[in-house]
């Protein structure tokens, strides 16, 4: 019973899974990179325009109506904002705990319900408390809106009827009017000599999607910018006051229960991390820094020496197109993947299909090798991966968008967190008192800090819980369910704050596993990405072409193109090969295993 209370809690205080894992536990300082590096990278790698304007005292100085720009919230307007989300947030909770000491009263009366009509009562309770957290989030949006995006994408840990609910928040909040986004871009863009005709040849009203910081719109440039299609993602004036003042009241509202019982996590600090690490979403300068960063450490080997293919479709930023809130870049052609199943069913694709479980290990596979990369070769990734940010293309390929929240961990860590992972994958077995020892020394040297009566397994247990999705069993008998009175979890005094959006990231990518059904281990997808890395940089001779690389290269194109090719055929035909190539690709994962139960039983 206490499960569904602290599930519930977890979904009224906007924290979801993922913070209940990491950041409830850590000291308030930034988790993005640091200004300084900020500015010199965007002096390197785009031309942004340089305009620091503030959004909510422009004035329209064309010819055409001027726009009202909503001012900043004031004090007032925050307090009044946080006493309803509480006056909303606190019955929910409060009608889980009349149904617990029901229960407890019927049970000390001798008046006992049977398993059935005890499951029904929560789901009542769910469906209230869904509906009304659902009600509250859409008509505060702010930082809440944010919060609904992470409990939605964590079928795994809450209620069904509370991920249903705030799914619509993944990709589909209100839009701004379209004459409002228009100015912002008028004044973010524009140059004093140009005209909106200068710069787009079209430009939709109606945005492609629109979220709690910005909306994105379909454009077209003029030649003069390119003459290419484009998305342009445009900032919410005044947003950055509201989700700043929700968390600023959420921090005052939790603070004098910080060190009480009465609660199952520590939210003061769960809101003090989330306030600097939200701090820096609010500059498209530093977003078009990071995805071309990003996206240029995926296109070479480690070494640089190979160019290598991406499996993730990244958007590019338009030099010259770049402001603090406008951002001008590649448009990608497609849905968010919380709408797939939706798109999947309109056209006629079962989603349990032979098509879509190859697309779910495509997902799988992309996502691990690019986050595998990023982190433990140059320690800088995308550290918001949630389905409103993950896109099925058209072609079936699979994009990833938004850029706004990136994390630079230090060498030393990118070094331990390598370790851990080649320790993950070549431990003789889940109870090897030698294994956990060493995977438990590791998760210390990181930073984790247990509670003072954790279980000598409790290190380990965390680390295989948090990057080994495929195991059944943890050691130390416990639970794999996170919000478990046993979870490992429990066990954490705090967490290491560098560490804390790679905790996030592997969480949403679990999540993500355990959603479409395919057990997933990110140790043993990273192990040989970590290897190579502890291996140091090899010097190679440039002046010779690798034939193995391009081999290796032109293998992985040869089997892009093939299967693009087979998902043009007539579903009739489609089907039966996707099924042989889905059972091949599930051969192929079942001898993995099993070379690595070998190895372990040959070690022992």
């Amino acid at each position: 019973m206490k499960f569904h209370l602290f599930a519930a809690f977890g979904a009224c205080v906007s924290l979801g899974t993922q913070t209940l894992f990491a950041e409830a536990y850590m000291p308030s300082s930034s988790a993005s990179a640091s200004r300084t590096e900020r500015t010199f990278l965007s002096a390197v790698s785009v031309e942004p325009k340089v305009k620091e304007i503030d959004v909510a005292t422009i004035e329209d100085t064309s010819d055409e109506e001027p726009v009202a720009f909503p001012p900043p919230l004031s004090q007032l307007d925050r307090l009044k904002r946080a006493a309803v989300f509480w006056s909303k947030a606190v019955p929910i909770v409060a009608n889980y705990y009349g149904l617990i000491g029901s229960l407890k009263l019927q049970e000390i009366l001798g008046e006992n319900l049977d398993d059935e009509k005890i499951e029904a009562l929560w789901n009542e309770k769910h469906e209230d408390g869904a509906q009304k957290l659902y009600e509250t989030i859409a008509d505060l949006k702010g930082f809440y809106v944010k919060t609904a995006q992470i409990i939605s994408s964590r079928q795994d840990l809450f209620p069904k009827q509370y991920t249903d609910a705030l799914s619509v928040f993944a990709d589909n909040l209100d839009p701004m009017p379209a004459s409002l986004a228009k100015a912002v871009v008028k004044q973010e863009l524009l140059n004093a000599d140009e005209a909106w005709e200068d710069v787009f040849v079209e430009f939709d009203d109606e945005p492609l999607g629109a979220a709690s910081v910005a909306q994105v719109h379909r454009a077209v440039l003029t030649e003069k910018y390119g003459g290419k299609e484009v998305a342009v993602k445009i900032q919410r004036p005044s947003i950055e006051s509201k989700l700043m003042g929700d968390i600023a009241n959420l921090k005052a509202l939790s603070k004098p229960f910080q060190n009480s019982d009465a609660l199952p996590l520590d939210y003061y600090t769960v809101f003090a991390e989330l306030e600097a690490q939200l701090g820096d979403e609010f500059d498209f300068v530093a977003e078009a820094v990071a995805m071309d960063r990003i996206y240029n450490s995926l296109t070479r080997s480690m070494d640089g020496s190979v160019v290598t293919e991406v499996p993730l479709v990244m958007p590019r930023p338009l030099p010259g197109l770049v402001s603090k809130r406008v951002l001008v870049m590649d448009y990608l052609k497609g849905v968010p993947l919380s709408r797939a199943r939706e798109e999947m069913l309109k056209n006629g694709i079962d989603p349990d299909s032979p098509e879509a479980q190859l697309f779910g290990r495509k997902l799988l596979t992309g996502l691990t090798y690019c986050f595998g990369r990023n982190i433990l070769e140059q320690g800088f990734f995308h550290a918001d991966p949630h389905p409103g940010n993950i896109f099925v293309l058209e072609n079936g390929d699979i994009g990833l968008i938004d850029f706004g929240q990136v994390k630079q961990i230090s060498g030393r860590n990118r070094e331990t967190l390598a370790k851990v992972m080649i320790a993950l994958d070549d431990r003789m077995s889940d109870d090897n008192p030698e294994d956990l020892e060493k995977i438990g020394n590791l998760a210390l040297e990181l930073g984790v800090e247990l509670n003072d009566d954790a279980q000598d397994e409790a290190a380990a247990a965390v680390g295989m819980w948090l990057f080994d999705g495929s195991i059944q069993n943890l050691p130390g008998g416990y639970d794999n369910a996170e919000l478990s009175p046993n979870s490992p979890v429990k066990e954490l005094k705090s967490f290491p704050q560098d560490l804390v959006l790679v905790g996030r990231s592997a969480i949403l990518i679990k999540g993500l596993s355990d959603r479409l059904g395919i057990p997933w281990s990110l140790s043993q997808q990273w192990a040989p990405i970590a290897r190579e890395v502890l291996s140091g940089p090899k010097i190679l001779d440039n002046s010779r072409v690798r034939f193995r690389s391009v081999a290796s290269t032109f293998k992985e194109w040869a089997k892009g193109r093939g299967t693009r090719f087979v998902q043009r055929l007539p579903s009739p035909v489609r089907s039966p090969i996707l099924k042989v190539i889905l059972q091949l690709e599930e051969r192929k994962a079942k001898a993995v295993e099993r070379k690595a139960k070998a190895a372990m039983t040959s070690k022992k």
